[in-house]
């Protein structure tokens, strides 16, 4: 498994799906969420191969493999960030950016973001806007107070039998599957990062970003209309923000009805994957 050292010290292992064309269109780089890993996305990531992008998935500080190694084995400790918090964690998803555009200069580069994977682009996407030809959120919110749940994610399906994994999707699979998982955590936000990293997430797209790109930076916003984490209401105001304070032209946003949280690990996921490869083609001409 591939690696590089963050600044400090901590071994951040990634994954990398090759294309599967003699000329690839461009790179994705994928952010999961919180209390999990790159693994959960190699469907997904092999449904882009297989389109012409090369992949790149990391498991973040405190988080799967990394994780793994960074607390000596203790699966008790995954999903802790450790030393530097959440501002160490971004910025070592921003040197796998470096790392990604050092390897392949001449391609369009995507930022594909789940979840806390989704606030993290966010944040990445202030300070570096010109780093990324498209930006792909998922499972996202408005990291504002109001826009974003803090309270229990699963409330909606509570009672008798449930396992605390419903709000992931509605194939229950995916629930036991994510429970069943050595490298998972249902372990609550705010309990792994504290109150002080959590709030550190708060952060609103900023103004005029495609005016200091020097460029419009096409996005696509994904949401199932049962997701508890933000839902429709809370990406509709993200993408308005993006129009309206950030410059952005070229915003579109899905909604999915049944859907949960995980739309890439969701009954009609087949259909999900298909709509982002679909925008993505619009967008990026396949090279051969």
């Amino acid at each position: 498994m591939p690696e590089f050292i963050d600044a400090h010290g901590i071994a951040i292992v990634y994954d990398v799906y090759p294309a599967e064309t003699t000329d690839p269109r461009g790179v994705v780089q994928l952010l999961h969420g919180v209390g999990e890993h790159a693994g959960r996305y190699a469907r997904l990531a092999g449904a882009l191969a297989e389109a012409g992008y090369i992949v790149y998935a990391d498991d973040h500080r405190g988080h799967g493999r990394t994780g793994l190694k960074q607390h000596g084995g203790d699966h008790s400790q995954l999903g802790r960030l450790g030393p530097g918090g959440m501002p160490a964690t971004r910025d070592a998803v921003w040197q796998f950016t470096e790392l990604i555009r050092d390897a392949h200069p001449d391609l369009p580069l995507i930022l594909l973001g789940h979840s806390w994977g989704s606030f993290l682009a966010q944040m990445l996407l202030n300070r570096h806007p010109d780093a990324y030809d498209a930006v792909v959120l998922s499972g996202s919110a408005l990291l504002w107070p109001g826009s974003l749940n803090p309270g229990d994610l699963n409330a909606p399906w509570a009672g008798k039998g449930a396992t605390g994994a419903e709000w992931l999707s509605s194939d229950p699979d995916v629930g036991r599957d994510f429970l069943e998982d050595p490298l998972t955590t249902l372990t609550p936000l705010r309990k792994l990062f504290g109150l002080v990293d959590s709030a550190r997430l708060f952060e609103r797209p900023s103004r005029g970003l495609a005016e200091t790109a020097g460029r419009d930076i096409p996005m696509l916003l994904m949401v199932g209309r049962d997701d508890t984490v933000g839902g429709p209401r809370s990406v509709h105001r993200l993408a308005a923000a993006y129009r309206e304070r950030s410059g952005l032209a070229d915003v579109t946003t899905l909604v999915y009805p049944d859907a949960r949280h995980e739309i890439f690990n969701e009954v009609m996921q087949a259909e999900v994957r298909a709509d982002l490869l679909a925008w993505l083609d619009a967008r990026f001409a396949a090279r051969d």
